[in-house]
């Protein structure tokens, strides 16, 4: 019965994107937030080969993921684990669902088949072209420091700061003076290869950086931070559990 469902619903796979790459989609796992990111490569079938991993937002645990998504009718099947490396080892759940117009849903199964808990993702994330505000944190962990100062007006960048350091040691990492670039869900920042994201995930925003490894000073990074509605920040740093 639950197949013929998926037979009658599919129609084609309609994935995050129509080539290889990397997609993040947010919503809910059962009652929980959280955030879904895949790495997709093309098989030689046309099959989609998925790899990556959710993260539960509120306890910040890591579950990841590896799996296909067939053309033919539109099945996406991820089986789950609490290491990078799934082959060989067993699995705390499987995802079976529909990914298909930026969205994927469906059940989420024990080791022994039984339904646990519903999820459904969306590529689309909530708009930031309104939000408005002025932020100046620090958070700490593991040796790690990380400060962060920014004023957004309606969507508009006014000023941006990113500070880190590494201790013990004088190894450090500062990005500033970007230019904001339109982003469709989120606000973008870059400067040269650098560049910092800013996504609204509910309770929190996320500002995460990428290829800014000329701003550092090795070994030092610049670890993604969460930004509570109070201004207050945290080190986003996932972990297995």
């Amino acid at each position: 019965m639950r197949l013929a469902l998926w037979a009658l619903m599919a129609v084609s796979l309609s994935a995050a994107a129509q080539e290889d790459g990397t997609t993040e989609l947010i919503g809910q796992m059962g009652s929980r937030a959280a955030l879904l990111t895949l790495h997709a490569t093309r098989n030689s079938d046309a099959s989609w080969q998925l790899a990556g991993e959710y993260v539960l937002l509120p306890t910040q645990q890591r579950r990841f993921l590896e799996g296909e998504s067939s053309p033919e009718i539109g099945v996406t099947t991820l089986r789950e684990g609490d290491t990078p490396i799934l082959f060989g080892r067993p699995g705390s759940g499987e995802l079976r669902g529909l990914w298909r117009d930026g969205v994927f849903r469906g059940m989420r199964y024990a080791p022994g088949g039984q339904e646990r808990e519903r999820f459904e993702f969306s590529e689309s994330f909530p708009s930031l072209d309104g939000y408005s505000g002025s932020v100046r944190c620090e958070a700490r962990g593991g040796g790690y420091t990380g400060s962060l100062s920014y004023a957004v007006v309606a969507g508009k960048v006014r000023s941006f700061e990113w500070r880190s350091r590494i201790e013990p040691g004088s190894a450090s990492c500062n990005v500033a003076n970007l230019a904001q670039q339109a982003m469709k869900g989120g606000l973008r920042l870059v400067s040269g290869r650098c560049q910092v994201t800013l996504r609204d995930l509910g309770e929190t925003l996320r500002v995460a950086a990428e290829n800014c490894s000329e701003q550092c000073a090795a070994p030092a990074e610049l670890v993604a931070m969460l930004v509570d509605r109070r201004g207050g920040c945290e080190l986003f740093r996932p972990q297995a559990r």
